[in-house]
């Protein structure tokens, strides 16, 4: 009985899983900026991480993707 590949967790930082948590609030890289007191630059740097990490080539797709494999959970995002 064959069982389909079991998909890798990537390892995020605690600032990239911030940045798209807060990112899954609907939130720009300015204000995440200004939320965690780091420069607009700083955020879409973690965010460029993240989406290459998760293989994806937008934020939403890795807002959705990080909730997929469990790295963020909804109900935090909300």
């Amino acid at each position: 009985m064959d069982h389909p590949p079991i998909e890798e967790v990537p390892v995020l930082s605690a600032r990239e899983i911030e940045c798209i948590l807060w990112s899954a609030r609907g939130k720009s890289s300015w204000e995440i900026g200004r939320i965690l007191g780091r420069s607009e630059n700083t955020v879409n740097f973690h965010i460029k991480n993240v989406m290459r990490k998760l293989d994806t080539g937008s934020r939403t797709v890795a807002v959705i993707k990080a909730v997929s494999l469990g790295i963020i959970e909804l109900e935090e995002a909300l």
